[in-house]
């Protein structure tokens, strides 16, 4: 209130009322809110807002119905807790590099060009329209495969050098109908080796049933067959003949490459035919023969027998003199002339004439002793 003390005449009263209603008309002016003012269209910039919240914002690439803080936007990035990216024409695109730090969660399909990862954990299907591929880093392409990590070691099909190879730390197994193949031919079955199979360094065997073989074998460094010779050899890998049987000292053969058939010793050694763990035919290295093991052993001649006669016509030809139980037979036409004879000793006369004599008989032991004619022939 304005308080003016003037003289109480009608001017004064007046003025008084003007001044009264004046500061009226000020405060009612003072308490009354302006009128807002209209803002134009597309007249409001970003210096006009600064705090406070805008509801149902909406622009012509923005609406926001968001009942809660659902957006973060900083100078280190945006925040928010869900992405949600519908296709309303064609696909969705996200241009440039994405990095994503932490745990990335899809529960749908993912589809990417390439992807490349430092471990992929996966306890569902992996399915594939395209070959697994592993390319090279500092090291190659070496150790690179499929691992599996659990108890014990690790388990590994990796792809290894010296020489290149595909490596397995486990045990292969196939089905029963299945094979092992190489250009597209069965090399190995359950039961059999394949009939492309030519050459191997077995070193032990169970039973062999209808093995044939083909070219050179060698048996634990004993037995010894060459293809190029068709020599079989024992002891020996240069036979002498079809079939050498060789000791330290020795060569046993039996041999059917000439135009007759051989048997007996290569070396300079006696050999015996034996039974029962006796020799029963001996033959020196010098060629002399003996029958028989004891004075008990017979032996039978079938046939005819011919001592240095190529034709026997009878059961015993000789070409030479003969003994028997001592005592020495040969046919001459005289009586001998030297040699040692002994009483007892016939000459046969091989040119007997009437009047003549059948032989002649040893009558005392001598060189060549002293003979007697026998066996007078008549006239």
């Amino acid at each position: 209130m304005i308080n003016i003390y003037m003289d109480n005449d009608q001017h004064s009263v007046k003025l008084k009322q003007g001044l009264d209603a004046l500061q009226e008309a000020f405060e009612s002016l003072a308490k009354k809110s302006p009128e807002p003012k209209p803002i134009p269209k597309r007249s409001l910039t970003g210096d006009h807002i600064l705090g406070g919240k805008i509801q149902e914002f909406e622009s012509t690439g923005i609406k926001d119905t968001s009942q809660k803080l659902s957006l973060v936007v900083t100078d280190k990035g945006i925040t928010t807790k869900f992405v949600k990216a519908e296709a309303l024409i064609g696909n969705n695109t996200v241009k440039g590099s994405l990095t994503v730090e932490g745990n990335a969660t899809v529960t749908g399909e993912l589809t990417v060009k390439k992807l490349h990862v430092d471990e992929l954990v996966a306890d569902t299907r992996i399915e594939r329209s395209s070959p697994l591929e592993f390319h090279p880093d500092k090291t190659g392409i070496y150790g690179k495969g499929i691992y599996w990590k659990g108890s014990g070691p690790t388990k590994q099909f990796v792809y290894r050098a010296n020489p290149d190879r595909i490596w397995s730390s486990e045990t292969i197994d196939l089905s029963a109908e299945s094979f092992y193949a190489i250009d597209n031919t069965a090399v190995l079955r359950k039961g059999e080796l394949g009939s492309s199979v030519r050459k191997s360094h077995l070193t032990e065997v169970g039973t062999l049933q209808n093995l044939k073989t083909q070219g050179d074998f060698v048996i634990d460094d004993y037995i010894y067959y060459s293809s190029a010779a068709q020599r079989l050899g024992f002891g020996t890998e240069s036979p002498n003949a079809s079939l050498s049987i060789v000791s330290l000292d020795s060569e046993f053969i039996v041999d059917v490459e000439g135009p007759n058939t051989r048997i007996g010793n290569w070396t300079t050694d006696d050999l015996e035919i034996v039974t029962d763990d006796t020799a029963r035919i001996s033959i020196s290295r010098t060629g002399n023969i003996v029958l028989g093991s004891s004075g008990d052993s017979k032996v039978s001649v079938t046939g005819k027998l011919g001592v240095n006669v190529k034709n026997p016509d009878v059961d015993l030809s000789t070409a030479g003199a003969v003994r028997f139980q001592g005592k020495k037979f040969e046919v001459d036409s005289k009586t001998p002339e030297n040699g040692a004879y002994r009483k007892g000793d016939v000459v046969w006369n091989d040119d007997p004439k009437p009047t003549g004599y059948v032989g002649w008989i040893c009558v005392r032991d001598g060189t060549p002793g002293e003979w007697k004619p026998f066996g007078q022939i008549s006239a």
